[in-house]
């Protein structure tokens, strides 16, 4: 499999497959292909793995997308501003990814339901209760609000990061939520009340934006907003 991202704004992964090869993506989520693609829909990996998919935000059904001929394209594309970023799985390491992050992958690449490990974090994270844990051999691709940031923390070492700006990070990753201090930080910081702290060691994926915030932003612009 060939891919290439095209685009900035909203940007797409255009991939060439040879004849056999198969990726997958949600429903809805394929803006172009040639002749020689063959598409088929169902509940991957069980109705109990599909109905966990729902709950971490994505589709209960998965669209697959299998080459007949070689050289057939498929293309996805996000469904808002941001970016696409690939991640190439090796077959030992794993990520975790928050909801909404999953663009598309390899047949051979597998996502199944992971819960916060601390009940906090869960509660009051920006993630919710469950989040996608990713594993396989292959091409995964996440769709980033904004621009991707990716650090690499050490031993102990602590990042913390405003709630839903958490894109991915490796499973050796200890995730927490951290209470913002003093009165005066949380009613007029614009931060909310939780920080999301990430402590190392592992690779953490963070996005520019929130694309949560910015649509929170625009309510008072609405039609029928109270101005």
């Amino acid at each position: 499999m060939e891919s290439k991202i095209v685009g900035t704004t909203v940007p797409i992964v255009e991939m060439k497959l040879n004849a056999g090869e198969t990726v997958y993506t949600q429903s809805g989520g394929m803006a172009y292909q040639t002749d020689g693609i063959e598409m088929t829909t169902n509940a991957r990996g069980g109705v109990m793995r599909s109905l966990g998919r729902m709950f971490s935000g994505e589709s209960i059904f998965m669209a697959h997308y299998t080459a007949k001929v070689n050289g057939a394209t498929v293309a996805f594309a996000t469904t808002v501003p941001g970016s696409i970023m690939r991640v190439d799985l090796n077959g030992t390491n794993e990520l975790i990814v928050q909801k909404g992050a999953f663009l598309c992958a390899q047949s051979s690449i597998d996502t199944k339901v992971t819960f916060t490990k601390k009940f906090s974090a869960g509660l009051f994270g920006g993630e919710g209760f469950i989040l996608q844990r990713v594993s396989g051999t292959g091409a995964l691709f996440l769709e980033v609000d904004g621009d991707p940031i990716v650090k690499t923390l050490g031993d102990g070492e602590v990042l913390k990061v405003d709630s839903g700006n958490v894109v991915a990070f490796e499973p050796s990753i200890s995730y927490e939520i951290e209470t913002i201090k003093g009165l005066g930080n949380i009613f007029l910081g614009g931060e909310g009340l939780f920080l999301t702290k990430l402590t190392g060691p592992g690779r953490v994926i963070i996005q520019s934006q929130n694309f949560q915030d910015f649509a929170n932003k625009l309510i008072p612009f609405m039609p029928g907003s109270n101005n």
